[in-house]
């Protein structure tokens, strides 16, 4: 092949322009990826740098977006100012998973406090216990983090449970932590903390109307499995 006709052919259509003419819907995650680095490394492109991204998060996406700068860094060819758009790339996205929701989103159902903690849960590899509390229709009033780090029931205190939803003068609240580990079923630890919270809240008058725990499904990383402990009748709760 001459000279000639290797400046004839086309070159391949680069992410933007491909964006451009098609909408983000249409291009991959490498290809969503490389547009957000901007450029790749000496001998790589943005392309290649993208798919060495991936593979260092093992090509999961919920990995990478919780990542820190400093394990995007790991990564050559990723340095200060790229690691920061990533992160920041991913903060938004959160955020506005989090706006999508509304203001005072409904959680009438497990799968919708689900759904609504999954942004909320801010780093896989530790635990968080939250608490949500609702009002009489089922709608938040106000997401509070309990604990980070390993769950212990001598960490989780009644009080501080039941402090916020106290002065929010609510009558419900849902418990929600995750466990790292990808398997959302309770431990006894979480079902005896669970009855040791419901009991407290009968004797205020305030139900705990679910405990949902979440993990990450393996064969789908961007999926959060969850279990109910309410809908599996593990509540020593009363009705209101």
């Amino acid at each position: 092949m001459n000279e000639l006709m290797i400046m004839d052919m086309p070159a391949q259509e680069r992410p933007r322009e491909r964006l451009m003419r098609l909408g983000a819907m249409a291009l991959s995650d490498r290809e969503l990826l490389a547009i957000l680095l901007r450029t790749g490394k000496q001998g790589d492109s943005a392309l290649t740098l993208a798919d060495q991204v991936l593979a260092h998060f093992q090509g999961e996406l919920r990995r990478l977006a919780f990542a820190v700068p400093e394990e995007f860094q790991q990564v050559s060819g990723i340095g200060e100012a790229k690691a920061i758009t990533l992160v920041a790339a991913c903060e938004l996205a959160r955020r506005l998973a989090s706006a999508t929701l509304g203001e005072h989103p409904l959680l009438n159902s497990p799968g919708a406090v689900a759904q609504y903690m999954r942004t909320r849960i801010q780093r896989a590899a530790q635990e968080e216990f939250h608490v949500i509390m609702l009002d009489t229709r089922n709608q938040v009033i106000q997401e509070e983090r309990i604990t980070l780090g390993l769950l212990d029931r001598s960490l989780v205190h009644a009080r501080e449970v039941f402090r916020r939803a106290i002065q929010c003068a609510c009558q419900r609240i849902v418990l929600c932590h995750n466990h790292p580990s990808g398997d959302p079923h309770p431990s006894p630890e979480d079902l005896a903390l669970s009855r040791v919270l419901s009991a407290a809240g009968n004797l205020l008058g305030i139900r705990v109307q679910d405990h949902i725990i979440l993990g990450t499904q393996e064969a789908d990383p961007l999926h959060i499995g969850y279990y109910s402990l309410g809908a599996h009748g593990q509540l020593n709760n009363e009705k209101s």
